[in-house]
């Protein structure tokens, strides 16, 4: 199915042009905020709860999907580091000491070692920071760009379809 199949599926829906651009805009701000694994829960939660239709709150989470989450991480990342002054966000890495038995007996110590996963989140603060300040921010500026997208679609569409 094509892309404008798709977002004609969209619009096809019953509801009136604002609604059917806040609930995808509300789909849009779930799959790209921070509370990855929650994204589709959320996203058709708040979509009951505030009385928008949850099959196209669905499609606009769908928008951050495999081929988009590096992406949209990456650039989250980019901006909560730009926001926060975040000078390095990864940590430096020994390449080539890692190996399958070098991970196995890591991740081993992560679980039978508290203070070691507890170090894990410490080192990794400073791109974990990032990524929530900088995805807060991305879903925000996308779900009101994509409710200023979809709605004159949605208007355009159901004016020439009430004819």
């Amino acid at each position: 199915m094509a892309f404008r199949d798709k977002l004609r599926e969209i619009i096809k829906v019953k509801d009136t042009p604002h609604q059917i651009a806040m609930s995808f805009a509300l789909g849009v701000f779930m799959g790209n905020s921070p509370f990855i694994g929650l994204h589709y829960i959320g996203g058709i939660f708040l979509a009951w709860l505030f009385r928008l239709n949850k099959l196209v709150a669905f499609a606009g989470v769908s928008v951050n999907n495999p081929w988009t989450i590096v992406p949209i991480s990456t650039l989250s990342v980019w901006i909560g580091a730009k926001l926060l002054k975040i000078k390095e966000v990864l940590p430096e890495v020994d390449w080539n000491a890692v190996t399958f038995t070098t991970v196995i007996s890591w991740l081993k110590s992560l679980i039978t070692e508290p203070n070691n996963f507890l170090n894990l989140i410490a080192y990794l603060m400073p791109l974990i920071k990032s990524f929530f300040v900088g995805a807060i921010i991305f879903c925000t500026i996308s779900s009101i760009a994509s409710y200023f997208i979809i709605k004159p679609i949605a208007t355009r569409y159901k004016s020439r379809n009430a004819k």
